[in-house]
């Protein structure tokens, strides 16, 4: 898991922008909870932010700013502090299967 974290780390060095472009899913799919939140934040929010790109186009959903997208985060967080070793990508796509019906159609 170290070896996977120092990967993610050497593609993530660049800026917020820069970093998802080099980042694939597979790579990003494969992160625990407590991986992402070793990184650091503005690389932290660029992963979670490409994954829950990912999952709002597989669900068909946009994801809002505001007050939507900052329930959303809130239920990241909650479910990255009960199981931190669970993958951030599964986390995310549940906490927005549990909102798809109140989040906007792509």
């Amino acid at each position: 898991m170290l070896g996977a974290l120092i990967a993610l780390a050497a593609i993530l060095a660049a800026d917020a922008v820069a970093q998802t472009q080099g980042l694939t899913f597979e790579r990003a799919a494969y992160l625990t909870c407590r991986e992402a939140h070793a990184l650091p934040r503005n690389q932290r929010v660029a992963l979670a932010e490409f994954l829950a790109d990912h999952v709002a186009r597989h669900r068909g959903v946009t994801i809002p700013d505001g007050e939507q997208g900052a329930q959303l985060a809130s239920l990241v967080r909650g479910g990255c502090t009960i199981s931190p070793d669970a993958y951030l990508f599964v986390v995310i796509d549940r906490a927005v299967a549990a909102e798809s019906g109140r989040l906007p159609n792509r």
